[in-house]
């Protein structure tokens, strides 16, 4: 295989490719930096998104090129080596996939971003931690994580209807009017159900008939493949971390007892910690802890959930509604907040479910769900699931589907 091939196949996939659908973080990137990172889980449209955008720029010009570093080519080849032939024969943007696949890939990365007058878009796991990668990339590149869609990109993506995003104080101050305004266009409940159920991954496009099976699929190639490779996990470990998901799985909201859980799977109490890490870097599981502890390795989660709904569904025969609802409320808030927070924009809370950006104060339920636990709590709300306008501090839960 050469360049040529490579070149081959590139626009092989290009023809594939339809530019109909976008992911939300496509015009959020700032495509004109030299260096740009996109992170994500696998199945989230990584790879669908770069070539999107050779097409939309760079459909006839070779000056773009997209590899996937899981080709075999490049386990004998140096990539910064390879960089160096694209750039002789005039190649100017490198869009490069899976870089978790290849060995020593940010100290290459780095190599080619000061040695030559290259552009270079990669993408990989959102296991990858930048701010531990030789060649320290995190000061020279821009990342961006993609996340899992939200129920509004949902909506969008199926064709069903385009609807703009929402700030939470907007939609705090002004729900019931937002809420009447979509509800005039769809029935939200319905649509919602199937969300929960079928909404977070774009492959939902493909063939709904296998996408839990598609997200089992992911979740043993993070299992078997990408944890021990980018972690230096032993292979041994792998049947126990994934009796430990399967655990979590079935119990979740999930308080964890460290010793239980380490008595069950026969994993250290130690490991146990670090394994739930793992899990939760690979956006499978995801964890709250109370604002009074931080967030520390070795510190106990207050509760762990599933990343988001379709996994859970994914997994279990039978999904418990009120985790569910919890699930999907944690996702929606963690994906909007991103990065923006030193630390977590969202903990359990004291008195009702969480506490978001330190002044907040949610409880999550069906559509009866009292103010009961907290009347007497300054910025508090309820987010309601099977109703669809709210009214006073009473907030659908479908409609915090509309931050991002």
């Amino acid at each position: 295989m050469n360049i040529q091939n490579l070149y081959q196949m590139h626009k092989v996939l290009l023809g594939r490719v339809s530019l109909k659908h976008k992911r939300y973080l496509y015009t959020k990137i700032d495509w004109s930096q030299r260096l740009i990172g996109i992170l994500g889980q696998r199945g989230q449209g990584k790879t669908t998104m770069m070539l999107q955008y050779i097409k939309e720029h760079y459909a006839d010009d070779s000056s773009a090129l997209y590899i996937s570093l899981d080709n075999p080519y490049f386990q004998t080849l140096s990539l910064l080596d390879f960089a160096q032939e694209f750039s002789q024969l005039g190649g100017k943007v490198l869009f490069i996939d899976e870089v978790h696949k290849y060995k020593d890939w940010s100290i290459h990365i780095k190599l080619i971003y000061d040695m030559l007058d290259v552009k270079v878009i990669f993408s990989g796991s959102s296991i990858l931690k930048m701010t531990k990668q030789d060649g320290d990339l995190s000061r020279r590149s821009l990342v961006y994580h993609l996340e899992n869609m939200s129920f509004r990109e949902y909506l969008s993506i199926t064709d069903t209807i385009d609807l703009p995003t929402y700030t939470l104080k907007e939609l705090l101050d002004n729900h019931i009017q937002i809420a009447t305004t979509i509800t005039a266009q769809i029935k939200p409940i319905k649509l919602f159900r199937d969300y929960m159920e079928y909404g977070a991954y774009p492959f939902i496009l493909e063939d709904k008939a296998f996408y839990h099976q598609r997200i089992i699929q992911i979740i043993m190639l993070i299992l078997e493949t990408d944890l021990p490779y980018i972690n230096a996990i032993e292979i041994a470990q792998i049947s126990k971390l994934k009796k430990l998901l399967y655990m979590l799985a079935v119990s979740v909201p999930f308080v964890p007892n460290v010793v239980d859980l380490a008595q069950a799977t026969n994993i250290s109490r130690p490991k146990i910690y670090e394994y739930l890490k793992y899990l939760e870097d690979a956006k499978i599981i995801t964890s709250l802890r109370t604002q009074e502890k931080g967030y520390k390795i070795m510190s106990k989660p207050e509760k762990l959930y599933m990343n988001n709904p379709s996994i859970s569904y994914a997994l279990c025969a039978s999904s418990d509604k009120g985790s569910l609802r919890e699930s999907f409320f944690v996702n929606q808030i963690k994906n909007y907040y991103g990065k923006r927070f030193l630390d977590d924009a969202i903990w359990t809370s004291k008195v009702g479910d969480f506490l978001v950006e330190e002044r907040y104060v949610f409880e999550v339920g069906g559509k009866n769900k009292s103010f009961k636990q907290i009347k007497d709590i300054p910025d508090s709300y309820i987010a309601a699931d099977d109703i669809e306008i709210g009214f006073g501090n009473k907030i659908p839960l479908w409609l915090f589907g509309f931050l991002y």
